[in-house]
Formats: C-alpha cells, structure tokens, sequence
C-alpha cells in the first residue's frame, strides 16, 4: 500500500510538472503572437507615415511591404528600409520628419521586443519534456523577423548613450530584489528591473553600482562586496520621450538576513515612475507573465547564486 501511494504522488507530481511546462508554453505562443501584432501595426504605421511624403518610389515600397506575405515580408520592408535610408530629411517638414523618425523607432523596439519572445518560445520548445510529449501541440513555430536597422542614428532617431550600473541583489533565501516601473509615456505597460542606474560622468562602475544601491534601498555596500561585472546588457529603449542607447554592467551581491528596503533616496524620477519592489524567486521568475529585465534572469539567477565562473555574460 505504502508502495502505491508513493507511485501515485510520484505521477501526481509529474504531471503538475508536465502541465506547469504545458501552461508556460501556451502562455509564451500567445506572447508571441501578441508581439507579432504589435511589430505589423508598427511597420503598417510606418508605411503610413511613409506615404504621408509623397514620392512615388516610397509610396509602391511601403505599398508592396504592407501587401506581402508572411514570407515575403522581410524582403519587402527591407527594401522600404533601404529607400528611407537615402532619403534627405532636411527637406522635410519638421512635424513629417519627426512622425517618421518616431515611427522607424516604433518599429525597432517593436521587431526586438517580437524577437526575445520569439527566442524565449524557442528555448522552451526546445526543452526534452516538450518535445517527447509534444506539449507545444498544433502551435506553429515562431520564427525571427529580421529586418535592417538605421544605419546611423541620425536616419532615424537620435540616441542617447547610457552606461549604466546595476546590481542583482539577493536575500539569504536566494530570491533576488526587483522594482516594478514603467515609462510615463505608456504607464499601462509596467515591468521589473533590477537594483542600478546611471553612471555619472567619470564616475567608474563599481563605485556607481555601490552609490546606486545605497539610494535605492538604504544599503551601505563595499565596492569589494560586489562580484564582477557578471552580466552585460545593450539594449535600445525610449523614456519619457527620450531613447537611450544603453550598455548595463550587472554586478552581485548578497544580504544575510532580512533588509528593510529604504527608498527615501529616491530621485524625482524614481519617486514618480516606480510603482513597487519586492523578491523574487527563480522559481517565480520563471512562472509569470510580468516583463522581467533581463529576460534571463530566471535562467541565470541559480547559476549566479550558487557559483560564478568569474566569466562575464552578455544577456538581453
């Protein structure tokens, strides 16, 4: 008997396993799908705004993109790509100029955005379990879409360089500490980060990772208390207006016992942008729905705390 209860937990367990990676999966097509909405509605309003110029080469190319198929479709817009391109924006009006470059922005942030759902959608498909019980079902594979960026800031959107300093900061539990923000531009669109910001001008990175922490939560670090950089981040982002071409450094370190989380340190930004923080687990990080940056935080964060290879990362 006592036999028969242990097998029937064991399958118990395994299946709540094999459903828990079956929900993951449906819950990331439907991310992806959601992304790929949002990148068509960004590159039809490209092609809006493109027609919006009145030259003829530009209004068939944005013409032919928008009626493409699916396969065809980076080809279309790669030509559309090449033609704006060559196109001297002095002589357009200021309030077309900026339609446009806002529109080619759109379309940047929207193509990456479809692009880490589709490579987290992929990773999971990929796992063992998944692909023996064919948990992804009748779903299509999610492919890339890759088309070419601006070449140069200035053909489309002016970038604002941001070196940056951040912490992943752990409790003794292993769970790791993250603020809940959002841009004031889109405050319905809410997503976690990690303890850090700015480096100031000749400020070096671990001084700004130390400064950083001890204004967003209270907590005096030594610079020799951190670990690395251990991560390295470069990602294209708008706030408030503004789109920063940033490059993060991530350091680590860890708190025992429990850390009363003082944000009266807080800049004007901070106070009116950050929504929360709190821990998490590798296990949660994993399970939810939440925009989490980076986006391999879940994968990385046991690695991380269990043993660093002294090897810095790149992770997006």
């Amino acid at each position: 008997m006592t036999t028969f209860l242990v097998v029937v937990v064991f399958a118990l367990l395994l299946s709540a396993w094999v459903l828990s990676i079956a929900n993951r999966l449906d819950r990331l097509h439907v991310r992806t799908d959601a992304a790929w909405a949002a990148l068509d509605a960004a590159l039809a309003r490209r092609a809006v705004v493109v027609r919006a110029l009145l030259d003829p080469a530009l209004s068939a190319a944005a013409s032919r993109a928008e009626s493409a198929s699916r396969s065809e479709r980076e080809h279309a817009e790669n030509e559309l790509s090449g033609l704006l391109g060559a196109l001297d924006r002095s002589a357009l009006a200021p309030a077309l100029a900026f339609e446009l470059a806002d529109a080619e922005e759109r379309v940047v942030l929207a193509r990456r955005v479809h692009n880490d759902a589709v490579r987290d959608t992929l990773l999971q498909r990929r796992r063992r379990v998944a692909r023996w019980l064919r948990l992804a079902g009748t779903a299509p594979q999610p492919s890339y879409f890759e088309i070419a960026e601006p070449s140069a800031p200035s053909d489309a959107v002016m970038l604002t360089p941001r070196p940056s300093a951040r912490v992943v900061l752990t409790d003794a539990a292993g769970r790791v500490l993250l603020f809940q923000g959002f841009d004031p531009a889109r405050p319905q669109e809410l997503f976690w980060f990690t303890v850090g910001g700015g480096v100031e001008d000749g400020e070096e990175l671990r001084d700004a990772a130390v400064r950083e922490a001890f204004e967003e939560t209270g907590l005096k670090l030594a610079p020799d208390a951190l670990v690395g950089p251990v991560w390295r981040r470069r990602a294209v982002f708008s706030f408030d207006g503004q789109t920063f071409d940033a490059e993060e450094w991530f350091f680590y370190a860890s708190v025992d016992g429990d850390l009363v989380v003082d944000t009266s340190g807080f800049n004007d930004v901070e106070e009116t942008t950050i929504s929360g923080y709190r821990w998490w687990t590798a296990e949660e990080l994993e399970s939810t729905e939440d925009t989490v940056y980076p986006v391999q935080l879940a994968e990385l964060l046991p690695e991380l705390t269990a043993d660093w290879d002294g090897e810095t990362r790149t992770v997006r």
